[in-house]
């Protein structure tokens, strides 16, 4: 448990137990010990035990019993996909889409945008693409939307004027603006829940369209060694949706 100094006048006395309802003063020149609850505690150390009884699980069942899939990756990776995916919990692509280790390259970030090319902002987005381009040599870039997505909600909710709510989450999202814009314009009539199903697709989109500003990227779709694919995960009805550009 950490262990804070603290300054208090000299007529200050503890009052109550760390542990009770009554929030306690402070004796001058003392150090307060900052419990945590034991409930929490607990719940913290089941979060881990989870973590450390998965791999284990993971270890037996999968690494141990599967060499020829496993050992070749000590030397190396060669993916043919690269996948943009939302970070929902609910929408992990190696599980939806049966992916195995080695086969795909993945960002996940708040409802699978790609920027457009820009070596000022999004770095870390435009570092991932040149790596799995120009080092790894993808095949395919595939950009996943998905049902029920919150980013996607924020960006159609989003109000001009309107102050943030959160420090990154509305400046992320408006890289899908073009695709809101066409939403609002060719889906105006329509309830804010279809509107949001029919965005969801249309923002992916626009980070294939983005994908194209890449000059890498521009060059392999030139040569045709690379092609870019959009897709739909729709985890309310189990549907999976697939384009090309």
């Amino acid at each position: 448990m950490p262990a804070f100094p603290v300054r208090a006048s000299a007529s200050s006395s503890v009052v109550g137990s760390l542990t009770g309802t009554r929030r306690p003063r402070l004796i001058k020149n003392t150090t307060v010990i900052f419990a945590t609850a034991p409930s929490t505690l607990v719940a913290m150390g089941d979060a881990v035990e989870h973590l450390k009884s998965g791999f284990q699980k993971f270890k037996t069942e999968v690494y141990d019993k599967k060499p020829e899939l496993f050992e070749p990756l000590k030397a190396g990776q060669a993916p043919k996909y690269m996948v943009f995916a939302c970070s929902d919990s609910r929408v992990c692509p190696s599980v939806t889409l049966g992916l195995q280790p080695g086969e795909a390259f993945t960002v996940r970030n708040i409802a699978a945008m790609v920027p457009a090319y820009d070596k000022t902002k999004y770095t870390g987005i435009g570092s991932a693409i040149e790596y799995a381009v120009c080092a790894l040599k993808v095949e395919v870039l595939v950009v996943i939307g998905h049902s029920c997505c919150g980013g996607i909600r924020a960006l159609l909710s989003l109000q001009d004027g309107a102050p943030d709510n959160f420090h990154f989450v509305e400046n992320w999202v408006k890289i899908g603006f073009p695709a809101k814009v066409k939403v609002k314009k060719e889906h105006a009539s329509v309830p804010f829940d279809d509107q949001c199903s029919i965005l969801e697709k249309e923002a992916v989109n626009v980070s294939l369209e983005n994908l194209k500003t890449y000059p890498f990227v521009q060059e392999g779709l030139a040569k045709g060694t690379l092609k870019l694919v959009g897709a739909h995960y729709d985890f309310v009805s189990g549907n999976f949706l697939v384009w090309e550009t």
